[in-house]
């Protein structure tokens, strides 16, 4: 015969301490993630000293219409 068991007994674990510092530490380290993800972006987008940027030609002016 099975042993009947309450329902409010029959919970494997409870959520304490020990599950809440492994969340915070799992978001801790995607922050971290996150922020290398951002400077290494900002690094690779900005533009070095010795790259030349193309300037646009300027604009012709009209020979004065007269007559």
């Amino acid at each position: 015969m099975p042993k009947i068991v309450p329902e409010d007994k029959a919970r494997q674990g409870h959520w304490g301490w020990h599950a809440l510092r492994i969340l915070l530490a799992g978001l801790l380290l995607a922050f971290i993630a996150w922020g290398a993800v951002e400077i290494y972006g900002e690094m690779i987008e900005s533009p070095t000293s010795d790259q030349s940027v193309p300037q646009a030609p300027a604009p012709r002016q009209q020979p004065p219409q007269g007559g």
